[in-house]
């Protein structure tokens, strides 16, 4: 089986099906034209590319392509026949797909020609809010217009993206009164930096158990989450609701190993949601929107801050600045407190580190006595 790979181009002028195949044009043109040298010359190419061409790939194939008998016109092979009826098929039948393809392509490429228009390229962890932002910043209809081109991952990794150069912002979320010497600290003071980063409030959100609808089981606290029989299902390892469990987990002083299925992790929060609705565990933690979109049940257990940072240098950046005004506007504001489970929390405001992070303390300096 030959694998199939698509191209496309960004002709202002291009005509014709979006995808294609320079031999099926080949093809075409020989069975149009009847000879080598006039399909060559319909194509705008040399006799000698042609027939190069044909050669090349016949020989990938493994089947002639053209039939030539001498005083007679050039002619498909049965093989060729087939392949280029094979493509009109497709074509055919894939031409409403095609040309929605083809449409979307063009509102996409549609923003690089937009002079007025900012794209601001997120790594972030998977926050209901910001899909809602997304969205929101594109419905709003003003100029210029911003496009946020958001990858989910773990906490961790998006801090890191950010530190290498990878993004312009990244999005993690802690606990609101994570104290000094707790895993929240240990796993986010490394990747931070004072003087180099900058954070932006965003939004509070709640995270809790997620259960069936009714909470068969009577799951409302941590340490039910060892009874016997209860299966958890948990987040991969660096993502920020992983640190917050082990975090919670820590100074309740119960060991991972007591959750039975604390291995069994899911990507995201709407995974763990799907996991306990279609019955593979009976409870994880998540965000209380993901689990009211499926129907499931929440407990809270604990009120988070989800933080936007970025570089220093980067905070007047236009896409920076353009995101900035965005949540500082109260149909923003209000959009976020129809989540289940949010609330505006600074939003847009640049905040300082100390004030944020209750981890993050700075000696003063001494006086200078003469």
């Amino acid at each position: 089986m030959h694998k199939i790979g698509l191209s496309y181009s960004l002709d202002a002028d291009a005509a014709g099906p979006l995808i294609r195949n320079p031999l099926m044009d080949l093809l075409h043109a020989v069975q149009t034209s009847g000879s080598i040298s006039a399909a060559a010359a319909a194509l705008g190419l040399s006799y000698r590319h042609v027939w190069g061409e044909l050669k090349r790939w016949e020989e990938v194939l493994g089947h002639p392509l053209v039939a030539w008998e001498k005083g007679k016109r050039a002619r498909l092979s049965g093989f060729g026949d087939k392949l280029l009826w094979s493509e009109r098929q497709a074509q055919a039948r894939l031409a409403q797909q095609i040309d929605a393809l083809r449409a979307e392509l063009e509102r996409t490429f549609a923003v690089a020609f937009d002079d007025e228009a900012h794209v601001l390229t997120f790594h972030a962890s998977h926050d209901d809010a910001l899909t809602a932002l997304r969205m929101h910043a594109l419905a709003r209809g003003e100029r210029p217009q911003l496009h946020l081109d958001i990858r989910f991952m773990g906490s961790v990794d998006a801090i890191q993206a950010l530190n290498e150069g990878r993004c312009i912002m990244a999005g993690f979320h802690t606990l609101c009164d994570a104290p000094a010497g707790t895993l929240t600290e240990r796993t986010y003071k490394p990747l931070l930096k004072p003087g180099l980063h900058k954070l932006i409030g965003f939004a509070r959100r709640s995270q809790g158990l997620m259960v069936a609808p009714g909470n068969p089981l009577g799951l409302n606290a941590l340490h039910d989450l060892t009874h016997p029989g209860v299966r958890f299902v948990n987040r991969a390892r660096g993502t920020g609701t992983r640190v917050l469990l082990d975090d919670l987990l820590e100074r309740a002083g119960m060991a991972p190993d007591s959750l039975r299925g604390y291995e069994h992790s899911e990507p995201s929060h709407a995974a763990v949601a799907q996991a306990i609705l279609a019955g593979q565990a009976d409870v994880g933690i998540g965000i209380e929107a993901a689990a009211r979109a499926r129907g499931l049940d929440f407990v809270p257990v604990a009120e988070e801050e989800y933080h936007l940072v970025c570089l220093k240098s980067a905070l007047d950046e236009s896409p920076v600045v353009a995101l900035r005004q965005i949540l500082q506007k109260p149909d923003w504001q209000t959009a976020v407190q129809q989540l289940p489970g949010y609330r505006p929390s600074f939003s847009g405001e640049v905040r300082a580190m100390s004030k944020v992070l209750p981890w993050w303390r700075f000696p003063r300096a001494k006086p200078h006595r003469a």
